[in-house]
């Protein structure tokens, strides 16, 4: 039968879908958050309704996919009530959550469940925020956004320094904290997508312009004269130049180049910056190959 809807229905038309999908519950988190429109609502509604159907699936299935498949993030907050509204939120996403009230407990279901992305309140019970990341950093590659009542500088440049990805202070936006969670989830993917065909690459030479990076001698070259590099700088030159135009952050770099294990902070990541820059730029001072990114880490653009 046909269907006719107005655009003052155009809200039950919406309610109807919810209906029509209660059964599926992927589908159904997934048009949620799908950005079909009253307006297409109407438009189609004004053909036939498996059209509309047909729309509303079509325009949902990649979310159905992730649906099926969703995310597990971490929230450690001691604050039960901000501890539920957080996980009330996130879980209405579409991600599933998992609860820690103490850092020593955060520890524990983090080395178990592996999740995708933790939110760290800074301020905890017997081991703090700062802690626990400084041990998740030495352990797995996580995304953190680190949370906490305190607003000065120096607060968000040391939990930064030790490993997080993201800070938010109190009190904060929902959508703002949400749309951080997307934003910090894609970046990892996008990176660990980069880092797989990367590594599948078949070729053994990287140019950019005047800069050649020649894998299989280990060897760089600029303008054709060989440049001189100790093996950290040439490793740290080689991973920025296979992700190419994507930020990286000093700790993601730590992590690639030197290593889980390796004990020295992330200002060892600078240190080496400053001393590539001085052999690959042409005007040190004012970089254009290997660029600063404020308050995120480094990005190559060749």
């Amino acid at each position: 039968k046909r269907m006719k809807i107005s655009r003052q229905d155009a809200k039950s038309a919406k309610d109807f879908f919810l209906f029509f999908l209660g059964g599926f519950a992927p589908l159904r988190e997934a048009y949620l958050r799908s950005s079909l429109t009253n307006e297409q609502i109407v438009r189609y509604g004004d053909s036939q309704t498996p059209e509309l159907l047909q729309t509303c699936l079509y325009s949902t299935a990649n979310l159905a996919s992730t649906a099926m498949n969703p995310p597990k993030v971490l929230v450690v907050e001691d604050d039960i009530t901000l501890l539920e509204t957080l996980t009330y939120n996130l879980q209405r996403q579409g991600y599933v959550v998992s609860q820690a009230k103490s850092g020593t407990k955060a520890l524990k279901i983090a080395r178990k469940e592996q999740p995708a992305l933790i939110v760290l309140d800074l301020m905890l019970p017997g081991l703090d925020g700062l802690e626990v990341c400084r041990i998740l950093r030495q352990e797995m590659p996580v995304p953190i956004l680190m949370l906490t009542a305190r607003a000065e500088e120096v607060d968000r440049i040391v939990g930064l320094e030790m490993g997080a990805d993201d800070y938010m202070t109190k009190p904060f936006s929902m959508r703002e904290l949400l749309a951080r969670v997307k934003a910090l989830l894609r970046r990892d993917r996008m990176i660990r997508e980069n880092l797989a065909s990367r590594a599948d690459a078949s070729s053994t030479r990287l140019q950019f312009d005047d800069l050649l990076i020649d894998m299989d001698r280990r060897e760089v070259s600029k303008g054709g004269h060989v440049l001189h590099l100790k093996p950290k700088e040439y490793e740290l030159l080689l991973f920025l130049a296979r992700q190419k135009g994507i930020v990286l952050s000093r700790d993601l770099i730590l992590e690639r180049v030197w290593g889980w294990n390796y004990d020295g902070g992330s200002r060892t990541v600078d240190v080496h910056v400053r001393w590539l820059r001085e052999k690959i730029e042409d005007t040190p001072a004012h970089p254009t190959r290997i660029v600063t990114v404020r308050g995120m880490g480094y990005r190559f653009d060749g």
